[in-house]
């Protein structure tokens, strides 16, 4: 194999070590000196091994820990059994708790993560990450800063947990510890994450979290302004900051020792800064001399944390150099002897492996069948009402549910949906945040892996686009990565579409959802009417809790309070509680009309109910559809009754391009429907102010024009 330049200076640097005579070698103060220097010299030989095999064509990720290993430290700074979010570059702490629990082979994991391998034990080969359950590593990958939040949410969920009374996976004293670069550390959602920490325990609320920034002093190919990181995180009250030299073993665990034993003692939020250096370049695809001088790439070496420890191994006479290289050599034939066995590992070999944990959620979410508790019927509701009677009825029924957002606790939301859940519930269950979407979903996140059942609100559609992220990035992702070891199960209300009067514009009158609707695995629930709502709610929960699923439940603002359907004074809209559940995938379907099928959700189910009784009165007969679901898609369902009349329209209140139509045309085609198809949607435009939202929103006359169209084509 190659001899890396960072490999060789290592070997010639040593091999020029003059050992010390043992009256001349002072004490190492360091806990297991030779297991840290192991975890770090598997590290940096996983890193070399995974150029090999990248040069064999076997390997596909090489986003190396190089000049990281003094992670190390941290890990032997805290507890197996403290829950880690770890930085891609964290190979010495991943292999230094592995060597704390027993029965783990952890070279050997990293190695089949390399060649993506199904044998590999937390992703089944769909991707290279660190994470393993039994050591309550949480598994992530290469998105900047994206796990932040989340690690704000498993640290306040410590405490939490214990308060209601919930079983949680982590100790009662644990530490949540959360590991990133110096580059991240710029992101907004590290500032966000930050920021709520130090809210959160500003509030006195317990925060366990030791936020480690590993500053190596470049992001990819961008320096990071020397001294900015400590200059951006020192001096921020609330936060208590460390800062050691990674490269420095001792160093390294005397203050990340302090660092640990601080949080774990206080309950409180802390930084660690651990100084570190990159080497061999950002990853295998990198040509780090494009944009650094040779000169100063070599000078780098010498800060090689894996030499320095070596250099501290023989100055306190615990190994001699040759010693030093008889372990590095040793340790660079176990790690290519594993390269080499599993380099013909096999690998997911269709599209039905690659998304079985996909599959699986929504195959055990689709059979969840729930009936709602508490007494069915009663006196009609609105959709609001019916919506807070089934959180009122799920925090009575599930102890381990937690509802949250902006304004919903003692205003009871914008809309007065969650009014009256704080006094019934306590405001350790039902609280509000502060206004940041990322946080809000972080926690939600955070909270689903630590034992809890969160129920998060984003008070606007368009708010969602602040953090889509968090769900496509970290929600969604988490049973596809960990095979579905880990599970985040959460239902995220979110208020939207458009329609609304006397408060619109386009933060308030969102009607597109392409940002959510391809998102692989998520359950998106659509109610419209009242029945349906709390149904859909508790079928929602179920699938959370049961299959770990990641569902969006989606409100029509407009539909919230709406009464009437025909005409003023009617009630038509309003309905009793349900008796019967919704199952993930069931359509709705409204009259047996043989002339149309209108296929239609949300606030185009109230428009296009009125417009078929319209149209009944012209001698055309319409059944009406609500999708109810928009993922998965009630396809069975929709097939059924278009091939009943032979003529749908599907009404779609959002855009054009990217609405929900186009998926629903879409099945209908692939399935093999040859009838006649229209299909009506609102503009490509975003929604304006006032009455001037009514020229692009889809109308009632729009569907009625659309609808006649197709009847007379026939």
């Amino acid at each position: 194999m190659t001899i890396e330049p960072i490999d060789a200076y290592f070997t010639a640097t040593v091999s020029a070590l003059a050992a010390p005579q043992p009256r001349d070698a002072p004490a190492l103060h360091v806990p297991n000196p030779l297991a840290l220097f192991d975890a770090q010299l598997g590290s940096r030989h996983l890193d070399l091994a995974a150029r090999w095999l990248r040069a064999q064509g076997k390997g596909f990720y090489t986003i190396g820990s190089s000049g990281h290993e003094g992670n190390a430290a941290v890990a032997a700074a805290l507890r197996p059994t403290d829950p880690a979010l770890l930085h891609y570059r964290s190979g010495g702490f991943y292999l230094a708790r592995a060597a704390q629990v027993d029965g783990s082979d952890p070279l050997r994991d990293v190695l089949l993560g390399l060649v993506a391998a199904t044998g590999e034990p937390i992703s089944g080969g769909r991707h290279k990450v660190f994470g393993r359950h039994d050591l309550n590593i949480i598994p992530q990958t290469s998105t900047i800063a994206s796990h932040l939040p989340r690690s704000v949410g498993v640290a306040f969920s410590i405490a939490r947990t214990r308060k209601l009374g919930v079983a949680c996976p982590w100790p009662e004293d644990a530490v949540t510890v959360c590991s990133f670069g110096d580059a991240s550390a710029n992101h907004s959602t590290t500032v966000g994450a930050v920021n709520a920490a130090l809210h959160a325990n500003y509030q006195g609320l317990p925060v366990p979290l030791l936020f480690v920034c590993e500053d190596n002093g470049i992001g990819i190919s961008t320096p990071t302004p020397r001294g900015w990181i400590a200059r951006a995180y020192r001096d921020r009250e609330g936060l208590r900051y460390f800062a050691a030299d990674g490269c420095d073993l001792a160093d390294a665990i005397d203050t990340a020792r302090a660092a640990a034993d601080w949080v774990r003692r206080e309950r409180k939020p802390a930084f660690l800064h651990l100084r570190t250096v990159r080497l061999m370049g950002h990853a295998g695809s990198d040509y780090e001399q494009a944009y650094r001088q040779p000169a100063d790439i070599v000078a780098d070496y010498d800060r090689d944390p894996v030499l320095n420890t070596a250099r501290t191994l023989v100055a306190h006479g615990v190994l001699t150099p040759e010693q030093v290289l008889r372990t590095y050599e040793a340790k660079r034939a176990e790690v290519m002897g594993l390269a080499r066995d599993i380099s013909g590992s096999p690998q997911l070999d269709s599209a039905k492996a690659v998304m079985q944990p996909l599959r699986e959620t929504l195959d055990d979410a689709r059979v969840v069948s729930v009936v709602a508790p508490g007494e069915p019927g009663g006196p009609p509701l609105t959709l609001a009402l019916a919506i807070n009677r089934a959180l009122q009825d799920v925090l009575q029924a599930h102890p381990e549910t937690i509802v949250f957002g902006e304004d919903i606790a003692r205003k009871g939301g914008v809309y007065g949906v969650t009014r009256g859940l704080q006094a019934a519930a306590g405001p350790a269950r039902v609280f509000d945040t502060l206004l940041d979407e990322q946080t809000i979903l972080g926690l939600a996140l955070g909270a689903g892996v630590s034992g809890l059942l969160p129920i998060p609100e984003i008070q606007y559609l368009a708010y969602l686009h602040n953090a889509a992220d968090q769900i496509r990035g970290e929600g969604a992702t988490l049973q596809f990565f960990s095979n579905r070891q880990y599970r985040n199960p959460m239902v995220v209300r979110i208020a939207g579409y458009g329609y609304q009067k006397g408060f619109g514009g386009h933060f308030h009158n969102d009607d597109s959802i392409a940002a959510i609707r391809d998102i692989p695995g998520v359950v998106i629930a659509s109610p419209a009417r009242p029945d349906d709502a709390a149904a859909m709610l508790h079928t929602c929960v179920a699938a959370a809790k049961t299959a770990g699923a990641v569902c969006i439940y989606l409100e029509p603002i407009a539909l919230y309070h709406t009464k009437d359907l025909y005409d003023d004074g009617d009630q038509e809209w309003l309905a009793p509680y349900p008796a019967e559940p919704v199952r993930i995938g069931a359509a709705r379907t409204y009259g047996a009309g043989t002339d149309l099928t209108i296929l239609t959700f949300g606030n185009g189910l109230w428009m296009s109910l009125r417009v078929a009784r319209r149209l009944e009165q012209a001698g055309i007969a319409a059944r009406v559809v609500d999708l109810r679901w928009l993922s998965p898609l009630p396809v069975e369902d929709m097939l059924r009754e278009v091939d009943a009349t032979g003529r749908v329209l599907i009404v779609d209140e959002t855009r054009r391009t990217g609405g929900v139509g186009e998926g629903v045309l879409a099945e209908l085609i692939a399935h093999g429907f040859t009838g006649s198809v229209q299909r009506v949607a609102s503009a490509d435009s975003f929604i304006p102010l006032g009455d001037a939202a009514l020229q692009v929103l889809l109308s009632e006359d729009t569907i009625e024009a659309a609808a006649v169209k197709l009847v007379g084509a026939r």
